[in-house]
């Protein structure tokens, strides 16, 4: 069984993990991933957090923050609507995605909780880790997921609302708004597409709004972003950077944010998992902003801001990066410690990881299963299902036990350097068999 380091490692500033996509482990749903760099070699994402597959999101933040994009710390409960650390004195309804900015010695994090009077507020801590206190509400923003800029000459500007974005100038104090400038920042077409979840960054002259994007699929699952000479607009549609259709077979939306870290720049996103709208979880692709300024749309990979996958070492079944049919990553405690696996596995379906580094050769494929229900089969794909090549296939056997687990092994057609990997699953009717991991042998 995968142990998850986040119930098994304690530092002094919180929890530490490590992982390809998602960046965060077993247990821990982190979504809208607001990513920083302040001044201390770090990189921040303060994101919201799911709990129940009832309600968006939950009463607490945590912050992750990295120092190379593969090892991330978790500080835990850095800011609260209710319970401990409790830090909003006005109500206590669930907190949505928040952001953070950095002025003159202090951090202050924008929070919203939706429906209610006072929708939107900012409380401050002197570490980027928090804990952050003494919520105040901002007066003339009712609505959610505040994003904050502040330009080079100083001037802070306010972002905030629900399919139609609104921003205002923001005050010296970096607590309220001059409601007087309020504003409405998209183009057509723009704002035809933005659905929430505004996300503001400057490249060169460029200002970018990254945003949650309604033009495909009839959702916002895609991260879309506009373009201005100004940061308060008007700003102008230039396309989608991800979509994250495809993590699951039940995902809606998208939500967060672009980031430059050690001369690379990335996007940050979100997938949902167990078959929810919800369980979300952060990942990371690296981008590339081009020359005219415009970004060029990237996939969903397993390997995220890593080399690609090593086939020789165990490649843990939540990694696919996208899923066909029913099945779906869940998370699982067992004796007081998180896993993951891909579950309810019916015939016909597949899995993506992308990619995989098979060096000089890789010849044997094994494979971890948890209660083997019915068996089946798994056809092992390079390139794409069905219509890639298949390398070979290795038969499951049944099980009556759902608690038990096997390894089964196959040769495959000898395959070398780097490729992307599909499994596809073939069996009778209902779940066939849940998968912890697999990998390669020479």
């Amino acid at each position: 069984m995968k142990n998850s380091l986040l119930t098994l490692v304690i530092l002094v500033f919180g929890l530490s993990v490590s992982a390809q996509n998602p960046i965060v482990s077993p247990g821990i749903y982190i979504a809208d991933p607001e990513a920083h760099v302040w001044n201390n070699d770090k990189l921040y994402i303060y994101g919201s957090r799911d709990e129940s597959v009832d309600y968006w999101c939950s009463y607490d933040y945590h912050v992750l923050s990295t120092s190379d994009m593969i090892h991330w710390n978790i500080d835990e409960n850095s800011f609260s609507s209710k319970g401990t650390n409790d830090q909003v004195a006005s109500n206590d309804k669930l907190l949505f995605a928040p952001d953070c900015a950095y002025k003159n010695g202090t951090y202050y994090l924008y929070y919203c909780s939706p429906g209610n009077k006072y929708g939107e507020g900012v409380a401050t801590s002197k570490s980027p880790h928090g804990p952050f206190v003494n919520g105040t509400d901002i007066e003339g923003a009712y609505q959610i997921d505040p994003a904050v800029f502040i330009d080079d000459d100083g001037q802070g500007y306010y972002f905030w609302g629900q399919v139609k974005p609104k921003v205002a100038k923001l005050s010296d104090d970096m607590k309220s708004i001059d409601t007087t400038t309020i504003s409405y920042p998209l183009e057509d077409t723009a704002a035809k597409y933005f659905h929430e979840g505004t996300s503001i960054r400057k490249i060169g002259n460029i200002y970018y709004m990254v945003f949650a994007d309604e033009s495909r699929n009839g959702t916002p699952s895609s991260l879309g972003y506009a373009i201005s000479s100004s940061p308060m607009g008007p700003y102008t549609y230039k396309g989608v950077i991800i979509d994250n259709m495809g993590c699951d077979p039940n995902v809606w939306n998208n939500h967060g944010s672009i980031e430059e870290f050690n001369g690379q720049w990335y996007v940050f996103y979100h997938r949902s998992t167990h078959g929810t709208k919800l369980y979300r979880k952060a990942c990371v692709e690296p981008i590339i902003i081009n020359k005219d300024g415009t970004i060029d749309e990237v996939e969903m990979t397993s390997q995220g801001a890593a080399a690609p996958l090593n086939a020789f070492n165990h490649i843990q079944a939540e990694w696919a990066c996208k899923l066909g049919g029913h099945a779906r990553v869940e998370d699982y405690k067992e004796k007081d410690l998180w896993y993951g696996k891909l579950a309810k596995i019916q015939n016909k379906d597949w899995a993506a990881y992308k990619y995989i580094n098979f060096e000089n050769g890789a010849s044997k494929f094994d494979i971890k299963i948890l209660g083997a229900l019915s068996g089946g089969k798994v056809e092992i794909w390079t390139a794409a299902v069905d219509s890639g090549k298949l390398l070979g296939t290795c038969i499951i056997e049944p099980e009556d036990n759902k608690n038990s687990y096997s390894i089964s092994s196959c040769k495959i057609k000898k395959i070398r350097g780097v490729h992307a990997v599909y499994l596809k699953f073939i069996g009778t009717e209902g779940n066939l068999f849940e998968i912890d991991w697999f990998s390669f042998n020479k």
